[in-house]
């Protein structure tokens, strides 16, 4: 398997985990956080997470735009483009969607909102499960 394939793929599948972690633990518990320590919480969890994801969405994006450009021997170019689109929606979900809640939570506790980000959030844990898959099947056409 050639090495960028193994980047993106242990790439995608940090951020599966970090996506699911959030979806079924973090975020949920963002209403139990006491309302005057709320947003210092929410500060410290932007800038935390913003660390993590900070580098891994730009590596999973760039090498799957270069796995684009070049694909690996015997893959289908027309799945790493369905991967890339993917990648190209979840960080219009992110950006549009997601990083508007969190700078809106900075200034305060909001329990409709914090109900809001975990619904809206599973589109991005579905997103990036069925990328996972998605790379997975890539991944194994290069072991047989």
């Amino acid at each position: 398997m050639p090495s960028l394939l193994l980047v993106h793929l242990a790439a995608t599948w940090a951020l599966i985990g970090l996506i699911w972690f959030v979806q079924i633990i973090h975020y949920p518990l963002f209403a139990e956080v006491d309302r005057r320590a709320f947003t210092r919480y929410e500060a410290q969890h932007t800038r935390r997470t913003g660390w993590l994801v900070g580098v891994l969405m730009p590596l999973e994006a760039v090498t799957a735009l270069w796995l684009v450009v070049r694909p690996p021997s015997g893959v289908d170019q027309v799945w790493l483009l369905v991967g890339l689109v993917l990648i190209a929606a979840l960080w219009l979900t992110t950006l549009f969607l997601h990083v508007p809640m969190h700078r809106s939570l900075s200034l305060g506790f909001d329990s409709d909102l914090i109900g809001r980000l975990v619904a809206t959030n599973w589109i991005r844990t579905l997103l990036w499960s069925v990328r996972g898959l998605l790379v997975l099947l890539i991944a194994g056409s290069q072991l047989g």
